[in-house]
């Protein structure tokens, strides 16, 4: 996927719904009018929800957990890509230099993926045909 073109996006929006399993977070274009919904887990709405409010459980919770893992090896996230979109379903990849400079791409989830970003303070890019196609969907929460 190297050579799809990536858009940088922001999170916009994260809709919690008591009594759901769904969850949604919203990511936009930076600097432009496109947007599209996620549809994520309860556990990943919260940690999301927790990083941007600054919120610090009282020991860590798994995406926590994963990204000090990264850090102490030695490793940093570079950036986290949305590449694919199949039957509604996205997919991601993190990017990861480790401590002696060689890169690394890990596919996760993108609800995983964002969690981890916005911890590291790390781009978010969506691939121009999933941006595209994603963006014309109009089911958003």
């Amino acid at each position: 996927m190297s050579a799809a073109k990536r858009i940088d996006v922001a999170l916009t929006r994260i809709v919690i719904r008591d009594r759901d399993e769904k969850q949604y977070i919203v990511l936009a274009e930076v600097g432009g009018t496109r947007a599209f919904p996620i549809v994520i887990g309860n556990s990943e709405a919260g940690e999301i929800q927790r990083v941007v409010h600054g919120e610090q459980p009282e020991r860590p919770l798994t995406h926590q957990l994963a990204f000090e893992v990264i850090r102490a090896l030695g490793g940093r996230i570079e950036g986290v890509d949305i590449v694919d979109l199949k039957q509604n379903t996205f997919y991601a990849q993190i990017h990861v230099m480790n401590g002696a400079g060689e890169a690394a791409v890990i596919d996760a989830r993108p609800s995983d993926a964002i969690a981890l970003a916005l911890r590291a303070k790390c781009p978010i890019r969506v691939t121009e045909d999933v941006l595209a196609r994603a963006s014309d969907n109009k089911d958003a929460p």
